[in-house]
């Protein structure tokens, strides 16, 4: 198992995300914070992606991690558009102003990378349908190429090809979850040279959970694992991200959970991929000097 955990967040717990989210409402809570750092020391993980909270957990983890032997890198908050998905984890924006502003705070703060959220999340009681609303195509591009102007890695949140082409287009350095993508985004992905971190266990450890359809988390497993596979066949760059943290994914079992789903599709060449694209990851996902 690579010593890499590529997409997580320390602000949850793979319980209950609102219960989770108000263990910090006062202040990063340090001793949980502490817990999840020895949970990756002990899994052996000593590079961890955050992607972000807007509750200043991750910041928090990332100034103890290397007591703990861990590199941690973080967003500090994720960024989306007003009225859609992102409030748990990010800070909104309404004008292009407000965005410019976002990203000369998160210079202020250091931030290693841009996050932003470009869609919104996948039901699991209709295949195919994300609910939660994104920025439109050339607000996407818009977004993408201003990060960059301030020479911020760009990690973008996304899901169908609705939403994740024009960040292709745009020259994203990954594409978080990717569900539904179609063959026009995987060549796009692998011309572009952006990372996929498909975070495939968020939907493989649903199936026969209470509360989900288990048609249709199984139809998604499926096109989920279809795509990877076909990515691999590619050449896309794939990373190893279990989004650790999210339901039913503890820190740092959750990272070993997702390397067997992947184990599963990729076969022999597991390690070969994952340990390119992870540590093409590591190195992109730093603070521009």
């Amino acid at each position: 198992m690579p010593g890499f955990e590529c997409h997580g967040h320390t602000v949850l717990d793979g319980v209950y995300w609102k219960a989770a989210l108000e263990r910090h409402r006062s202040g990063p809570d340090m001793a949980w914070v502490r817990s999840v750092l020895s949970a990756y020391r002990d899994a052996n993980i000593t590079y961890f992606r955050d992607g972000g909270d807007n509750l200043g957990v991750s910041e928090a983890a990332r100034e103890l991690a290397g007591e703990y032997g861990v590199r941690l890198v973080t967003p500090c908050f994720a960024i989306h558009k007003r009225g859609c998905y992102g409030k748990m984890v990010g800070l909104a924006w309404d004008t292009l102003t407000d965005y410019r502003a976002l990203i000369r705070e998160l210079k202020r703060r250091r931030a290693d990378f841009v996050k932003i959220m470009i869609s919104g999340i996948i039901s699991y009681e209709t295949f195919g349908l994300v609910f939660g609303g994104g920025p439109e195509p050339e607000e996407i591009r818009e977004l993408i190429r201003i990060a960059h102007g301030e020479g911020f890695a760009v990690m973008a949140h996304g899901n169908t090809p609705q939403a994740v082409l024009p960040a292709l287009e745009a020259g994203v350095d990954s594409v978080e979850h990717g569900f539904f993508l179609d063959e026009e985004c995987l060549s796009a992905m692998a011309e572009t040279g952006a990372v996929w971190v498909p975070t495939h266990s968020t939907a493989a450890v649903l199936k026969g959970q209470p509360g989900y359809d288990r048609q249709v988390t199984e139809q998604i497993v499926i096109s989920q694992g279809d795509s990877i596979r076909r990515a691999a066949e590619l050449g896309v760059t794939i990373g190893c991200g279990s989004d650790a943290g999210a339901h039913l994914l503890p820190h740092g079992p959750a990272t070993g959970i997702e390397y067997c789903v992947l184990e599963r599709l990729l076969g022999e060449r597991t390690n070969e991929i994952l340990d390119k694209g992870c540590r093409e990851i590591e190195k992109r996902f730093v603070y521009p000097v």
